[in-house]
């Protein structure tokens, strides 16, 4: 009989229930919520719904993400292997690879001024950067942190890990995809404060036909001009740019194919669950880790502030023909970013079509945030 209280009174031991805190309990309702803002909302759920359920797991049972080193049979936790593929920068350059594949540059050649708008987004990422060393962070800590004023999830994670910056990667990825996720949501309210009704309904010259040819060059060309640059973009330029010949060049339709659907979702899933298995109670229930999420959106603001009043100057130097509201997709969120931009203009006035003219700005921003990424690899000496 004592043997048998004695084995129930293991087992009963051995649940979650000793062995989580109240921070662990927090961050299940955190997930729970993001999981209903995922499913319910339908707030990119592509990428809500494996972060929430990593957030999950690891606080329901921490051990998931255990490190080799810690393990005592020299096992790591089944999310500490996704993990290293973040790490060693794997991940992020897959999915660029994917992104490429699935994109169409041909707004952004029809229209080159577009690299302008998608620039000027950028400057929420450098204001970030100042702002995170007055608050104290290092200052290839602050660095990693900025780029979330980008909204690129796999770009933070790059960087992140290319500056030793794998203590903050677990909030900077989780900030940087929370905020691709709540484009919809922040955007408007910004876009419509710095722009007037007017402004809101032009309706932009329809873009000229781009011919296959521009097509085939423009990723070649790119991947010349920005990795001779800085060649430290080589992985992710070259990864995104390797993903639009695959679609452009008509050659290899089963490669285009792989990379922008089966690969494109696998990796989201891997990635997107141990970003957010990095979200344990001890790891993320800090001081630092607010300043990151608060930077975060104070960097996302700043560089759709940025796009639109750069977009209100594109606007009056020719005489109306630029809607202001295209430059709020120069953060590289694609392509939600241009679909909001849509969204506004056709407030404004349900027959305005934006769309085509955001997508410029949008991918832009994805080179863009590509290239500040590299300009901090290049002033810190990282290769």
């Amino acid at each position: 009989m004592s043997y048998i209280i004695t084995t129930l009174g293991n087992l009963v031991q051995q649940t979650a229930f000793f062995g989580l805190s109240w921070g662990n309990y927090l961050m299940v309702v955190v997930a729970l919520v993001f999981l209903y803002l995922a499913i319910k909302k339908g707030y990119e759920p592509l990428l809500l719904v494996p972060i929430s359920f990593g957030m999950l797991l690891v606080n329901l049972y921490p051990d998931i993400m255990l490190s080799i080193e810690d393990s005592s049979n020299g096992v790591g936790g089944l999310l500490h292997y996704f993990y290293l593929l973040d790490e060693w920068s794997i991940l992020p350059s897959l999915i660029f690879l994917g992104v490429g594949a699935m994109t169409d540059f041909g707004p952004l050649i029809a229209n080159p001024k577009s690299f302008l708008l998608g620039a000027a987004a950028q400057f929420g990422i450098f204001a970030a950067y100042i702002m995170a060393i007055f608050m104290g962070f290092p200052d290839k800590a602050a660095a990693a942190i900025s780029i979330i004023g980008g909204a690129d999830g796999p770009t933070s994670i790059f960087l992140a890990g290319k500056l030793g910056q794998t203590a903050y990667m677990g909030p900077i990825a989780v900030a940087a995809y929370s905020y691709m996720s709540l484009v919809p949501i922040i955007q408007p309210p910004i876009m419509k404060a710095l722009t007037t009704k007017k402004e809101r309904e032009i309706k932009m010259e329809q873009l000229r036909p781009v011919s296959k040819l521009e097509k085939i060059l423009f990723p070649v060309v790119v991947t010349i001009v920005v990795v001779m640059i800085l060649p430290t973009t080589a992985p992710l330029v070259g990864m995104l740019m390797l993903g639009n010949l695959f679609k452009e060049s008509g050659v290899v339709k089963q490669l285009s194919e792989t990379a922008s659907n089966a690969l494109m979702y696998i990796v989201v899933i891997i990635l997107g669950t141990s970003v957010g298995a990095t979200t344990s109670a001890s790891a993320f229930l800090n001081l630092d880790t607010l300043k990151i999420v608060a930077l975060g959106l104070i960097a996302f603001a700043f560089g759709t502030a940025a796009g639109v009043l750069f977009g209100k100057l594109m606007c009056k130097v020719t005489h109306g023909k630029v809607n202001p509201l295209i430059g709020s997709a120069g953060v590289s969120a694609v392509p939600m970013a241009a679909r909001v931009s849509q969204k506004v203009g056709a407030e404004a006035d349900p027959s305005n079509f934006l769309l085509m003219h955001a997508m410029g700005p949008n991918v832009a921003g994805v080179i863009g945030t590509a290239v500040a990424a590299g300009t901090f690899m290049a002033m810190f000496g990282v290769m």
